[in-house]
């Protein structure tokens, strides 16, 4: 389950209906009745409670989706135009992310709706 107050329109998200999750991006959150509609299966929109909501671990394959490009080196870094993501390794627990003169270490993984909304709060883009 993901904390609600986090999620925001263009989050991508794991939505549960029937015992099936499917990814897909929220389309809108309404904070009086604590639901999210979530686009799924190609165009399909639907309302979900927060208990039906998961996080998508923040993986190399979730970067690739949301085109990032590796840059080899020492540390491995991901990066999408000025924007660079650095995950945890060898035994280092801290996501580094960077974007022009601002960098945060983030204690342990990230999610993709969390990566989502510090690309925004850095760059004031939407990253989808």
């Amino acid at each position: 389950m993901i904390n609600f107050s986090e999620l925001k329109s263009g989050d991508i998200v794991l939505a549960k209906f029937e015992e099936q999750l499917s990814e897909g991006p929220i389309v809108q959150v309404d904070a009086e009745t604590r639901q999210a509609c979530v686009v799924t299966h190609g165009d399909q929109e639907n309302w979900y409670e927060p208990e039906d909501l998961f996080p998508i671990p923040l993986t190399e394959e979730q970067l690739v989706k949301l085109k990032f490009k590796k840059e080899d080196g020492a540390p491995v870094s991901w990066v999408r135009g000025p924007f660079t993501v650095r995950l945890p390794e060898n035994g280092d627990n801290h996501t580094v992310l960077h974007y022009r003169d601002e960098t945060r270490n983030i204690p342990g993984h990230l999610m993709v709706h969390q990566l989502q909304n510090h690309y925004h709060g850095m760059t004031l883009f939407h990253l989808d």
